[in-house]
């Protein structure tokens, strides 16, 4: 943070070691590798971060070696480590700059980019993103590391200061020196991808011009007090060459004199806004892991209760009776049981523990459907506008999802204009690049933008901020109950796409949907033709696994009346012994959650492998947490009769 001057008063000295002292300030780990992928330079933080011990670290180490620790060490999750390696190291190989997030053993979370050295190789980048948010923790954590500097900068030469012009050029952070009359000597190729300068002609540098006077004005007495002494850290926000923002993080450490005067002072600056960006997303990340374990875990339980109220109801509105009394107390109470099953629904597909039934979904026809589905719904003085749409956009999803998604934002939506207005509902094809992926937190590619917009009442940014937060509702008691949007963004987030929400005061709302675009081939499966129904075998022996003796019982009347003699067991382990014991079983339904060493897929596959059961069905109140069925089919809680029917056939056929 300096000015250019005519003299100064002092010409410093830049060892190599007090240049390898600058990168050990870092909070950040770094790593140079040349065009053969071996290790040239590194800091002490490299080596902290990733635990590695101290043999590992040489020069000419070959970078697989380092990628081949962390995935024996289950640093890249679950998969094959081999796999791991080879895919990582092809990717070093590309030479591309590219970012990621990678969890350590202690599961602290770091996040890592790469980025290329055209001529020379590649430069890695490890910043602990668990750690940012703490900033008077992380303040003095950097202050005694840039006082460490001080001490050491007098150490004999370890490299040419070549090479270590080249390494700190590597490093994605401005580093530079400036005398005590404010002249910069030294500023690294951070200053000239920041702010355009040229870094051979420090001294013609001044911080007042390329910051502004704005920014330098509030800033300034931060300058001062380095030059007094008193090490400092502050933020600031800066506006970059092409129109760029960043918040930037400047730490100034003085260089004090044997006379105990200042010489000038060391200057660290780093951007922010990414790591913070990074920080957030891990505190969603917990914030949804913590929600979806709460409602998994109610979803089992209210979803048992649901099957047998749902179930003995179906029964007695079948046993007739007066028609009247069944639609008057029977059918509200089915219809309520209902309602309550589709919001275990909502909030399983909100923590992202709802299973997806994804196939590729016609946009133009799924919109027709929603329009005029919604259309009565709406007052006379509100209009709901239908955009054209690309007859060919597909998107790969669970359309029955999707399409309650978008009936929730345009009821949202006229709940937001009470005065009447507009709805509009389009679609429109998008391409996600690189740094709009990062921004979003999904992959590059194509997607497809489905567009709600509004005349609404709109909202200010508070309100805006935490408008997908489960519960939060700015509407009455009893006219909302805060999932809407939480649901909507959990959706999406599940089927691999984003949420885009823009909105002011008295402007109106638009949120955009970004689902991932089918492929081609995917696309294909449209004008595959349904299967048949075929019937259901008559007679045959059905084991029913279940923990739930109520649920048991409602099952139970639905198999017999499907023709089936019904064994019951309660757990896994009985449902063993009565495989190994009864001969003839045609039918294994059972739960999939259950106490005891076995669940259902354990047992499943114990029936399919030492019995050979033809059929097997699955059935849950919830998504399994990390794994889910795939050789059986899973019907999920609280059916009827009717839903038993459909997955029997469709199993059969």
């Amino acid at each position: 943070m300096a000015h250019a001057a005519s003299a100064p008063a002092l010409e410093p000295v830049y060892p190599g070691a007090a240049l390898q002292a600058t990168l050990d300030l870092l909070e950040q780990g770094v790593a140079l590798f040349d065009s053969a992928l071996c290790l040239v330079a590194w800091n002490r933080p490299f080596e902290q971060l990733l635990e590695l011990p101290p043999w590992m670290c040489f020069r000419g180490a070959p970078c697989e070696s380092f990628i081949a620790y962390g995935a024996a060490r289950g640093a890249y999750g679950p998969g094959d480590p081999g796999e791991q390696v080879r895919a990582m190291v092809a990717r070093a190989r590309t030479a591309t700059a590219h970012d990621w997030l990678r969890t350590r053993p202690d599961g602290s979370v770091l996040q890592v980019q790469a980025r290329p050295i055209p001529g020379f190789g590649l430069a890695l980048l490890y910043s602990d993103v668990t750690r940012h948010g703490h900033g008077g923790q992380q303040a003095l954590e950097q202050t005694m590391t840039l006082e460490a500097l001080v001490a050491e900068r007098t150490a004999e030469l370890s490299r040419s200061e070549a090479r270590m012009r080249l390494i700190t050029d590597s490093v994605p952070a401005l580093i530079a020196y400036f005398d005590r009359t404010r002249v910069y000597h030294f500023i690294n190729r951070g200053y000239a991808e920041w702010f355009g300068l040229d870094t051979s002609r420090p001294r013609e540098v001044s911080a007042k011009a390329y910051l502004g006077a704005a920014t330098y004005a509030g800033i300034r007495h931060n300058v001062a007090r380095a030059l007094h002494g008193e090490t400092v850290t502050f933020e600031y926000d800066a506006q970059l060459v092409g129109g760029r923002h960043a918040i930037a993080q400047t730490t100034l450490i003085p260089e004090i004199g044997d006379d105990g005067s200042v010489l000038g002072c060391f200057e660290l600056t780093i951007d922010t806004a990414e790591q913070k960006r990074a920080q957030k997303l891990i505190v969603e990340a917990q914030k949804m892991e913590a929600l979806g374990q709460l409602t998994g875990g109610l979803a089992h339980d209210f979803n048992n209760i649901l099957t047998v109220i749902i179930g003995n109801l179906t029964a007695l509105a079948e046993l007739g009776g007066d028609r009247a009394e069944i639609d008057e107390y029977v059918a509200p109470a089915v219809h309520a049981a209902r309602r309550g099953s589709e919001l275990i629904k909502g909030l399983l597909s909100f923590s992202r523990r709802q299973p997806l039934d994804a196939r590729a979904v016609e946009i133009a026809p799924l919109l027709d459907a929603v329009a005029r589905f919604v259309q009565p719904s709406l007052p006379e003085d509100l209009r709901l506008a239908l955009g054209a749409s690309d007859a060919r956009l597909t998107c790969w999803t669970d359309s029955f999802q999707l399409q309650n998604a978008l009936l929730n934002l345009v009821f949202n939506a006229r709940d937001a204009m009470p005065a009447g207005g507009e709805v509009r509902l389009s679609a429109a094809a998008e391409v996600v690049d690189d740094a709009a992926a990062l921004e979003l937190d999904v992959a590059a590619g194509r997607y497809v933008r489905i567009q709600i917009d509004d005349d609404g009442c709109g909202m200010d940014q508070a309100t805006l901020a935490r408008a997908c937060e489960p519960l939060f509702t700015t509407k009455q008691v009893g006219l909302g109950t805060g999932l809407g949007l939480a649901m909507v963004q959990g959706f999406v987030r599940q089927s691999g796409g984003a949420m885009r929400m823009h909105s002011a005061p008295g402007a109106g709302t638009r949120v955009a949907l970004l689902i991932p675009a089918a492929h081609s081939a995917e696309s294909d499966d449209l004008l595959a033709p349904a299967a048949a129904q075929v019937p259901v075998d008559p007679a045959r022996l059905a084991l029913l696994v279940d923990d739930d003796a109520d649920v048991r019982k409602v099952v139970r009347r639905l198999l017999l009346g499907l023709g089936y003699a019904v064994i019951e067991a309660e757990s896994a382990t009985e449902a063993v012994s009565i495989l190994d014991s009864t001969p003839g079983v045609a039918l294994l339904l059972s739960d999939v959650v259950m106490p005891g060493d076995i669940d259902g897929v354990e047992l499943a596959g114990y029936a399919e492998r030492c019995h050979a059961i033809p059929r097997i069905i699955l059935m849950s109140g919830h998504a399994p947490t990390g794994r889910q069925p795939l050789r059986w089919p899973l019907l999920g809680k609280p059916f009827a009769h009717d839903d038993l029917v459909a997955i029997l056939s469709s199993e059969r056929s």
